[in-house]
């Protein structure tokens, strides 16, 4: 297994801008964020800073404003590269596959922000690619969404989206569980439909 750690968009805009994280509390995720990145550091695993970008209209991630620069968390501590993106996914556009075939790597673990849209985005791509994918469930997140849809609460959204990907797409697992793999070679439990739409229809015959 050659591992590179992705965090995704964690920039001020999620913290102190529009698009204030909801759940986990960003106080969680940014210090399991920085937990991350130091361990990966320290194992020699790279890390890949991701960054989304918007025209300097826009309301949100605007080239050149405090809310598109990277939190202190990410900008303090060493990156061995940088994405710029447009789109969700952090392959759109962008050099990340290649960068990733050069160093071999083969999974990627991933961080940062939104659980429902660049993570859940990227980890879907990755996982289509044919690299394994590791999700940090406790240092990633999300905010409460209405639409004409419906509405969904920050916590509720956050949760289905670890069942679904855990399901099929990628191993989701706690920043403890993923350092704790990364220093030991302890595995984590690997994505499995079969098993989820089981225990899915035996809890649900449980409530008849």
């Amino acid at each position: 297994m050659n591992r590179a750690l992705l965090v995704i968009d964690v920039q001020n805009e999620y913290i102190s801008g529009n698009l204030p994280i909801g759940f986990p509390h960003p106080d969680v995720s940014l210090s399991n964020i920085g937990k991350a990145i130091d361990a990966a550091t320290e194992a020699g695993i790279p890390v890949i800073a991701v960054q989304q970008a918007a025209p300097e209209t826009s309301p949100i991630f605007a080239r050149g404003s405090h809310g598109f620069d990277l939190h202190p968390v990410v900008g303090s501590r060493g990156h061995d590269h940088l994405v710029e993106k447009t789109l969700p996914s952090c392959f759109t556009g962008t050099d990340l596959a290649e960068w990733l075939t050069a160093h071999d790597v083969d999974t990627v673990a991933i961080s940062g922000y939104m659980t429902q849209n660049c993570d859940e985005s990227t980890a879907r791509d990755a996982a289509h690619r044919g690299l394994k994918v590791e999700f940090l469930a406790d240092a990633t997140g999300t905010l409460a969404m209405s639409n004409e849809a419906g509405s969904l609460g920050a916590e509720q959204l956050h949760t289905a989206v670890l069942v679904v990907l855990q399901s099929r797409f990628a191993s989701v697992v706690s920043t403890a569980e993923w350092i704790d793999a990364v220093q030991h070679g302890s595995p984590v439990p690997k994505p499995d439909i079969f098993r989820s739409t089981q225990a899915g229809r035996d809890a649900a015959a449980d409530l008849v």
